[in-house]
């Protein structure tokens, strides 16, 4: 194998999920290099056990583009972040054997389309898995929000006492979970999620 060979391989990337498993589902949040929805350079994933316990795991992504100053100024994450991470065709083989085997939560839909659109920027088949929304979640759990400082994230962590560090992809993941599990205590219901090859239903 030549020197060359070598340097055109993926770099290793082990993806090693909390044990205990299956879940009930994962929660999702992703960070942005550029205005590209398809610029990932971060990932977290919250798992969360049937009682209700929630592990964290994120990793940094190259995203392989160029960062906006704008971006950075809200995450925090530059080039050198990044230097030694992998891309997101490293990661995804083995992010992509878990979270289709798990429903996914996130936090507006934004999530779902950075990952469709990095796998079809990559030349890979979207994720098959089923999604849901915790903002929808929201809604129905505190109607009273909307139009009083809503129900994105920065004013859930305020309204519902939420210890969070906003925009980190772990943080917010963890978050979107303690979202979707406090809003299944104030309707009285759990949210059911299902296997992948059903839709997610309310029970309510």
């Amino acid at each position: 194998m030549t020197n060359d060979t070598l340097s055109k391989m993926p770099s290793p990337f082990q993806f090693t999920p909390p044990k205990n498993g299956p879940f009930r589902f994962i929660a999702v949040d992703v960070e942005t290099a550029a205005y590209d929805v398809a610029s990932i350079c971060q990932i977290g994933l919250a798992f969360v056990r049937f009682d209700g316990a929630i592990e964290t795991y994120s990793t940094y992504i190259d995203p392989c583009v160029r960062f906006a100053e704008g971006n950075t100024r809200l995450h925090g994450i530059d080039a050198a972040t990044v230097r030694h991470a992998p891309t997101f065709l490293e990661a995804l083989p083995e992010l992509r054997s878990f979270m289709e085997a798990h429903p996914l939560v996130q936090h507006s839909r934004f999530d779902e389309k950075a990952f469709d659109a990095a796998c079809r920027h990559v030349g890979m088949p979207i994720l098959k898995s089923i999604w849901t929304d915790s903002v929808s979640v929201a809604r129905k759990a505190w109607p009273e929000f909307r139009g009083n400082g809503g129900h994105g994230l920065a004013n859930l962590k305020h309204e519902l006492g939420l210890h969070f560090r906003h925009h980190d992809a772990g943080e917010d993941a963890r978050a979107a979970a303690e979202v979707v599990l406090k809003a299944e205590t104030v309707l009285g219901a759990e949210i059911t999620m299902l296997n992948a090859t059903r839709q997610l239903v309310f029970d309510f």
